[in-house]
């Protein structure tokens, strides 16, 4: 990750900008989230991945919009890594960019902090269930039936 930046480790928010009336301060955790939005409104994406270890795996249930995202935030750039899973039949590496694509524009754009690096780690693949049925399927084979 980028060097000479303040890791996530401390809990307190990193100092973004002074005004004349005090500071404006965004947490670490804020950014994740916006990581993690970002990184799930890509076409393709199926979940984010608990991370490097092979934690429990988050599929696009949005409970915990941070899971699978890494931030490194100094005063004025961020360096994001998100894991993710791909759904089956999807290009990875297009997938990939497009997911670098939108997390450093939604970053930029609702931060103003520079982002320096969106690394992609995707974890696995997941392919459709054989027995789930989907619901138009269902009412056409009923409907030949009869």
């Amino acid at each position: 990750m980028l060097k000479g930046v303040k890791s996530k480790m401390s809990t307190l928010p990193t100092e973004y900008e002074r005004t004349e009336i005090g500071e404006i301060q965004i947490a670490p955790e804020v950014i994740e989230v916006i990581a993690g939005l970002a990184t799930v409104e890509v076409k393709g994406v199926a979940g984010m991945s608990g991370g490097f270890a092979g934690g429990i795996v988050e599929l696009l249930g949005r409970k915990n919009l941070s899971k699978g995202v890494k931030v490194e935030v100094g005063q004025r750039e961020a360096a994001v890594d998100v894991s993710v899973i791909i759904e089956y039949g999807n290009r990875l590496p297009e997938v990939a960019a497009e997911i670098q694509r939108n997390v450093k524009r939604s970053i930029e754009t609702m931060t103003g902090l520079t982002v320096v690096e969106v690394n992609v780690h995707i974890h696995d693949v997941q392919f459709k269930n054989n027995n789930t049925v989907d619901k138009n399927e269902e009412a056409e084979t009923v409907l030949r039936v009869k």
